[in-house]
């Protein structure tokens, strides 16, 4: 059933694979994000790791997901001016410094300026906040990749 599309998690299929195990309630999206939030703290991280970098190595060197390329294209994230580059890079830098993750945002429905405002705002929040936000972010995700899918 799920062998065709993108994995809607990036690269952690293991959490498609865990909602297909367990008894179906009808509703798919509501069967994954059991999964995450059943998850252990150290799984969830995982998960958070799994995303790319906004703006970071992986958009230059090709290595995107189809899924997360088009949605960095999307928020004009393929479009950085140098000074805009290194703003991304400096703030990716500290979160991924003080949270040992990389900072997960839904950017369809954001932009540039409001990317960089909620990295800025985010830098301020503790460890478990951040997780829960992410995860938060990871779940608005999926459910576009799932509406592109239907």
């Amino acid at each position: 059933m799920s062998t065709h599309h993108e994995p809607l998690f990036e690269h952690s299929p293991w959490v498609e694979a865990r909602a297909d195990a367990r008894p179906s309630t009808g509703n798919r999206y509501h069967d994954l994000m059991e999964v995450v939030y059943d998850a252990t703290r150290a799984e969830k991280v995982a998960l958070i790791r799994a995303h790319p970098e906004l703006a970071g190595r992986t958009a230059i060197d090709g290595t995107l997901s189809e899924a997360s390329a088009a949605e960095q294209a999307s928020a004009g994230l393929d479009r950085l001016t140098p000074g805009e580059f290194e703003l991304f890079h400096a703030l990716n830098a500290a979160y991924r410094e003080k949270f040992d993750f990389p900072f997960v945002i839904c950017v369809r429905l954001t932009d540039k300026a409001g990317i960089l405002a909620a990295m800025e705002r985010r830098l301020a929040h503790d460890r478990e906040t951040e997780i829960a936000t992410a995860i938060a972010e990871i779940g608005k995700i999926v459910l576009l990749r799932m509406e592109d899918e239907a």
